[in-house]
């Protein structure tokens, strides 16, 4: 009853689902928004053209990725205000701790213990902020790192096992983290936090690209171009709800990315870094984030174009076209209430 009275709610569904989007939100905000801008100065001050603000600009706000991360989960779980302030620093112990996953965690229990102190005693503006800040410096150096090196390590596998087996866990890189853009979870801080890079980010950017094309392109009759613009450079996760009612239309984009997979990591071997790996075409970052890996070259833009765009269009289509003559898929399945 007293948990509840807080709005503590101990559910998976609110940690791995609605605090994972807040927080990729915050990573958004700061270390991914942060890299693009210092991205497009340094392009730009190597062309004579004077940039530094927008560098300074950007590596400001990669530094401030931990606090950001710390207030996006802190208000993802409706903490009250001393909670929610303290937070910032909260997240900033856990990012120096264990990274992105150590600040996560450090934010999650700091928040959750915080909002069962607050408004307890009649020294609530010094017990709120002490215990919580306490508290979120004691999870993030032991729980937070802990966990940080461990999501480190997984990510260190899936790179291994992709640069030894670039054609079988391309492909299973690929489906997983593009099925996982499109869930109600967050591909882009399960990539930050693995800390994905090389091919394996390369085919983790694939397989989300697939999605957030592929379904742009095949609902395009039912929702026109408004919403092939809303899921293909905002997020495919606008149609878990058809999804849901007709798992066929996870089939095309999914398949597609599968199939282009190969393509990114045995021919092409494309990379990328954690930042790219788990946002698809959503503003153009992964794609960004493959050339700055990479280098912006000729031959690179015209994979990225390809594999990030052209191709898994016309093979979500092809696809699509064959499961909607075999009655899989209707017309209005894939149609977008907003």
């Amino acid at each position: 009853m007293l948990l509840k009275r807080k709005g503590i709610l101990l559910s998976p569904k609110v940690y791995f689902i609605t605090v994972l989007s807040y927080m990729a939100l915050g990573l958004f905000s700061s270390l991914i928004m942060g890299l693009i801008l210092k991205t497009i100065g340094e392009g730009l001050i190597t062309r004579g053209i004077e940039a530094g603000m927008l560098v300074t600009v950007g590596e400001q706000a990669i530094a401030l990725t931990g606090p950001a991360i710390g207030v996006a989960v802190a208000f993802a779980l409706e903490a009250p205000p001393l909670v929610l302030f303290s937070a910032v620093a909260v997240g900033a112990f856990g990012y120096e701790a264990g990274g992105p996953a150590g600040s996560y965690v450090a934010a999650v229990i700091a928040t959750e213990i915080g909002k069962l102190i607050s408004k307890t005693t009649r020294l609530d503006i010094i017990l709120t902020p002490f215990i919580t800040l306490l508290v979120g410096f004691v999870s993030g150096k032991y729980v937070g790192a802990w966990i940080g090196t461990l999501m480190t390590d997984l990510g260190e596998v899936i790179r291994w096992g992709t640069e030894r087996e670039p054609l079988i866990m391309g492909i299973f890189v690929a489906t997983v983290m593009g099925l996982a853009l499109t869930a109600p979870i967050s591909s882009a801080a399960l990539g930050i936090m693995l800390g994905l890079d090389g091919l394996a980010a390369g085919a983790a950017t694939i397989g989300c690209a697939a999605q957030m094309i592929g379904f742009g392109v095949i609902s395009y009759r039912d929702n026109g171009i408004g919403g092939f613009i809303a899921q293909g450079i905002g997020t495919s996760m606008l149609q878990v709800g058809n999804i849901i009612r007709n798992p066929w239309t996870i089939v095309p984009p999914t398949l597609a990315g599968a199939l282009l997979a190969p393509f990114a990591t045995v021919l092409l071997t494309l990379e990328s870094n954690p930042e790219g790996s788990g946002m698809g075409t959503s503003g153009l970052v992964g794609p960004l984030m493959m050339l700055k890996t990479m280098g912006f070259e000729a031959e690179y833009y015209l994979a990225v174009f390809v594999l990030c765009f052209l191709a898994p269009a016309l093979l979500s289509y092809l696809i699509y076209r064959a499961l909607h003559r075999m009655g899989r898929i209707k017309d209005g399945d894939l149609k977008i209430e907003y």
